[in-house]
């Protein structure tokens, strides 16, 4: 019987998040690509998740300075997981920015997902919605990079995910 060979450095999605508290157990995290498991790791999820806000450039300097504060907590209590998770809401602070700034409503793309493409990323097929720019969210998503960049470059953050990766992701 073949065993199915698992990359240990891909975010695992066949955990039970439900249950799964990663501050007790930070070897089953992985950093994944990009913002993979931002919604789902617990308990930073429902410790960053009510921060994060971007309607407004003054909401959304508010909030990724808070998200940043909890990002250097994080590392200073030498928890990676948390951080990375930080990282992510900052990340995705800009991602979603970025998306509202281009199309009004947020959808980006025209018809339902596929339902073999459900929770994958890509346009799968469908057209690109016109877009519909919106100055207002484009601020608000200049001013998340600056703290996501401002995270992901971090020299502290850089020394606890390469300690992390090569401790629990070999």
């Amino acid at each position: 019987m073949a065993q199915k060979t698992i990359n240990k450095k891909a975010f695992n999605y066949d955990l039970d998040f439900g249950k799964t508290d990663f501050r007790k157990h930070p070897e089953l995290y992985r950093v994944g690509k990009g913002e993979q498991g931002v919604l789902l790791v617990e308990p930073y999820k429902s410790e960053i998740l009510p921060h994060w806000r971007f309607k407004t450039p003054e909401i959304a300097k508010e909030s990724s300075e808070k998200i940043y504060n909890l990002f250097e907590d994080y590392l200073e209590q030498n928890d990676f997981v948390g951080a990375d998770m930080a990282r992510k809401f900052l990340q995705m602070g800009y991602t979603r920015s970025r998306r509202y700034a281009n199309h009004k409503t947020g959808q980006k793309y025209k018809g339902p997902v596929p339902d073999d493409k459900k929770g994958q990323s890509g346009a799968h097929g469908r057209e690109e919605l016109p877009r519909d720019p919106d100055p207002v969210k484009a601020e608000s998503a200049a001013i998340f990079k600056v703290k996501w960049y401002q995270a992901k470059e971090h020299p502290e953050y850089l020394k606890q995910k390469k300690d992390f990766q090569a401790r629990y992701e070999v």
